[in-house]
């Protein structure tokens, strides 16, 4: 079956409305902080969370309410501007509170709400100002309002974050369509910073967790900017069955491989908006001894402020990489490793290849998108982590981020 990727996000699939408006949260005139999601009816849902400990109240009350529905919601609501986080049981009645009232408005039950919110983590949530925007929301919901809703969850992210594809199953046309925010305190841990997904396809709740974790492996969770794993880590799901196909286990490996794809497109705006990057960096890591060890190798060479910086600054050089590799606590044999930016080996067989660095160093100055490969001569398996450079205007970005 053929996937398509093509314009649009969440509500491209049929079944489904968004909006975003502002409610005053953020700081400056104008600015867009709560969005809302909302399906036609009961749809099927799944999410992943956070594996940070220090869990924000609205992942506390997601997670309590998929468990209440038994895997299905009717909307997801969702603040910018403030996290939510360590805010103790004022926070868990603020996160309650806004399913609560969206429920109200759209005639729902309060479990059929998911919560999320993004921004300074320990500051208390203007509830009665989500409270009072929220009429306006439920009045701004369309299915061309998609954009707003991407707009609406941002934070530092430089440009919102949308895609969708299309495909075939039973015969009926499905699409798939998704929006996503994340720009720093990215390393995701089972999920991203926050992205939302959606499909007009029908499916039982437990396949279509399947099929997100299938995807999440290997785009959400495949990314890094700082190594930040955050309080509000979320990525969720829903179906509304509007297209009239039923995903099956013969249409299964053609919806995942485009859900995959819409999730590849949105990790990799997140990471291509890192804060201050300059440099889309692809790291693959060949000649593992397993895959799990190749992908836990190749995010500690892109975790590593010192390659990170290296490449910045455009300085070829592979010792950093090697070095990453030798300390990622995976098999790794020296003699048989090599380390590659680009097409120019710099590293093969415990010798370095210092003729070609010139040439390395003109393709980190040349380009914005980087492919780094290192083998670790263990083994015959792969995997590619994305992440981005570290400049000066990170630092400037989250030094000031509270002040």
């Amino acid at each position: 079956m053929k996937v398509a990727t093509v314009a649009g996000g969440v509500t491209t699939p049929r079944g489904f409305k968004a909006s975003g408006v502002g409610v005053g949260i953020k700081r400056g005139e104008g600015q867009l902080d709560l969005a809302l999601l909302a399906a036609d009816r009961p749809a099927a849902a799944a999410a992943v969370f956070t594996t940070n400990r220090a869990q924000a109240a609205p992942v506390v009350v997601s997670r309590e309410h998929l468990r209440a529905s038994g895997g299905f919601a009717r909307a997801i609501i969702v603040n910018s501007g403030c996290a939510n986080a360590c805010t103790g049981e004022q926070g868990l009645e603020a996160a309650r509170a806004m399913a609560a009232d969206t429920a109200r408005l759209l005639g729902c039950r309060p479990e059929e709400v998911l919560v999320a919110s993004t921004g300074v983590i320990g500051v208390a949530l203007p509830i009665d100002r989500i409270r009072r925007g929220l009429p306006s929301a439920i009045a701004a919901l369309g299915d061309d309002q998609g954009a707003a809703a991407a707009r609406a969850i941002m934070t530092t992210d430089p440009f919102p974050k949308e895609s969708a594809a299309r495909l075939v199953a039973g015969g009926r046309p499905v699409a798939i369509g998704g929006m996503a925010k994340g720009s720093g305190m990215i390393e995701p841990k089972l999920a991203t910073m926050l992205a939302f997904l959606t499909t007009d396809a029908a499916a039982p709740p437990p396949l279509l967790d399947r099929a997100l974790r299938e995807a999440v492996a290997v785009t959400f969770n495949a990314i890094t900017v700082d190594g930040e794993c955050s309080t509000n880590d979320c990525v969720m799901l829903l179906a509304s069955g509007a297209s009239g196909a039923t995903l099956t286990d013969a249409e299964y490996p053609a919806f995942v491989s485009a859900l995959t794809a819409v999730c590849r497109e949105l990790a990799l705006g997140i990471v291509r908006g890192g804060e201050g990057a300059t440099k889309l960096i692809a790291v693959t890591v060949t000649g593992a001894a397993t895959e799990d060890e190749a992908r836990r190798a190749a995010k500690t060479i892109a975790n590593s402020p010192l390659v990170k910086t290296a490449i910045h600054g455009g300085d070829p050089n592979w010792g950093r990489l090697v070095a990453a590799a030798g300390r990622a606590d995976v098999a790794f044999d020296l003699a048989r490793a090599s380390a590659a930016i680009g097409p120019m080996t710099l590293f093969r067989d415990g010798q370095p290849h210092d003729e070609a660095a010139p040439e390395a160093a003109a393709y980190l100055r040349a380009n914005a998108e980087i492919e780094v490969t290192v083998h670790l001569g263990a083994g015959s398996a792969s995997a590619t982590v994305w992440t981005c450079d570290l400049s000066a205007e990170y630092v400037r970005i989250n030094a000031e981020y509270r002040t």
